[in-house]
């Protein structure tokens, strides 16, 4: 027998999950295969960075991470004498109109993919545990995907297969896609951890300038358990028991009065940090970890691989509705330098851990990151304008005309393309399907009356802002010009039924 969809999506831990609720908000059918028969246990990736949380806000989950998670404690270091200091890890500031959140939150990743897991729920979706991508073949029309599955072998036809199946990818392997990197000469050991004698109110460090006896134990939010976090000998076994965990922790901190308990879940992991060389195979995908793999280090391979996944979807979605298949080639060449600056950015902060500095500024919060120079910046902004297309589009408060606040994010929110205009003739805007226009200002229904519209996109009077579905500026243009975009948009609203796969 043969199944018939859209998009197969191998691999439904963060990325995959972000995948299909995207394709689910478009109405895109896809099956999401996951080869695991139950969800992923662990904390592997543990904070959130303010972009992903914009991301997550425009999924509708930021509120529910929120709730469950909490900030991140304070690094508390321990030194030979017993005593210790505190201090902050994470730099973070208030929140601005422009960038709503500004500090990581801490969720344990099986919590943000059941929080994940449950939102597709109410889009009418499900992961498939306990199905496994045994092989495939594509032409130029479809893929055709063999899966084992619980009850036998079965044929899934598909316009496009995405691999986000992590660091040892099988569809990456299959499609014979490199995967240049290097091993970076640390063996470490992550465990969630039933623990009692710390403080769950700091996160507890000892011996940082020795890696050899180096141990971190770390709270996780909404949980009671602690994180362990230890380099270990690159050889040989390790015991990932409680018991072998107590000894290490024992040995490593001289305190008698620490307990483990219980192991939640473990793992034993060389570092390394790789990258595909490339993202696309004809109708074969790549995202998340089965693109990418790096040191944990400031918390970037969750974000990453979710706002891989968030740039990928619409633009399935698109194509399968009638784009131009062009429009996917801009996946990667957007997508690829973003995670080749993150191996960069990940393996010094490494370097710098390792001689006892974990401190963490603004680069790994991610707002800054864009992607100016891309295919998809369909005008340049003004010589004057601060904002260009590829950058992130900034929130700000702004007013209906009947008075009630509004921000630009809930604007922005959904699945279609948005055209802001400042003090503008409305009448000049195109109608569209998946185009939302809105105009700030003269006898536009938006008012920015706090200033902050115009002081994050400092738009001159008449001109236009063109915002992507993933919240990324694709052009600002004066009135004039509007026409010569709206032709360049042509074909990328596409809207309508998916045709059948």
């Amino acid at each position: 027998m043969r199944a018939t969809t859209e998009v197969v999506i191998c691999g439904a831990g963060a990325a995959g999950l972000t995948l299909a609720i995207e394709l689910a908000r478009r109405g895109v059918g896809f099956l999401l295969l996951e080869k695991l028969d139950q969800p992923f246990r662990g904390s592997r990736g543990k904070g959130i960075q303010p972009r992903t949380q914009e991301i997550f806000e425009d999924m509708g989950i930021v509120d529910r991470l929120f709730a469950i998670g909490g900030v991140y404690p304070p690094a508390r270091s321990y030194r030979e004498d017993g005593s210790h200091t505190d201090s902050t890890l994470v730099e973070s500031s208030d929140a601005a109109a422009a960038e709503p959140y500004r500090q990581p939150l801490m969720v344990p990743q099986f919590l943000t993919e059941a929080v994940m897991r449950e939102r597709l729920a109410e889009l009418g979706q499900q992961p498939l545990f306990g199905h496994q991508v045994l092989g495939f073949m594509q032409d130029a029309d479809r893929v055709d995907v063999r899966v084992a599955t619980p009850s036998g072998e079965q044929s899934v036809r598909a316009r496009y297969l995405v691999g986000a199946d992590g660091g040892r990818s099988a569809i990456r392997q299959a499609l014979g896609i490199g995967f240049p990197g290097k091993t970076l000469g640390l063996r470490a050991v992550v465990a969630d951890v039933v623990l009692t004698g710390l403080d769950p109110g700091a996160w507890h460090q000892f011996n940082e300038t020795d890696m050899a006896r180096r141990i971190s134990l770390c709270p996780l939010r909404g949980t009671t358990l602690f994180q362990l976090q230890a380099p270990v000998p690159l050889d040989g076994e390790v015991d990932l028991s409680a018991e072998g965990l107590d000894a290490m922790l024992h040995e490593r901190t001289g305190r008698d009065d620490l307990a483990i308990h219980d192991v939640y879940w473990a793992s034993a992991y060389q570092m390394n940090a790789r990258l595909a060389d490339r993202y696309r195979d004809g109708r074969a995908f790549l995202i998340g970890d089965a693109a990418h793999v790096h040191p944990p280090t400031g918390g970037q391979g969750l974000n990453t691989s979710a706002q891989d996944a968030y740039n990928l979807g619409w633009k399935l979605a698109a194509v399968l509705r009638g784009a131009s298949d062009e429009l996917l080639d801009s996946y990667e060449e957007e997508r690829r330098p973003i995670a080749e600056a993150m191996l960069g950015l990940s393996t010094r902060l490494l370097d710098n851990a390792r001689r006892g500095d974990n401190r963490r500024g603004r680069e790994v919060q991610q707002l800054d990151l864009g992607y100016r120079g891309s295919s998809l910046c369909l005008a340049t902004a003004p010589a004057e304008s601060h904002l260009a297309a590829g950058d992130r589009a900034p929130d700000a408060l702004l007013y209906g005309a009947g008075g009630q606040p509004r921000r630009v994010f809930e604007i922005l929110a959904g699945t279609h393309w948005t055209l802001l205009g400042c003090d503008v003739e409305r009448a000049i805007a195109p109608i569209r399907a998946g185009l939302h226009v809105h105009v700030v200002g003269g006898s536009g229904e938006l008012r920015d009356s706090a200033g902050t519209f115009a002081a994050a996109y400092g738009l001159a009077r008449g001109e236009w802002v063109l915002v992507r579905p993933d919240g990324y500026v694709a052009a600002i243009v004066a009135s004039g010009e509007l026409e010569a975009l709206c032709g360049r948009l042509e074909g990328l609203t596409c809207s309508g039924n998916p045709p059948a796969g």
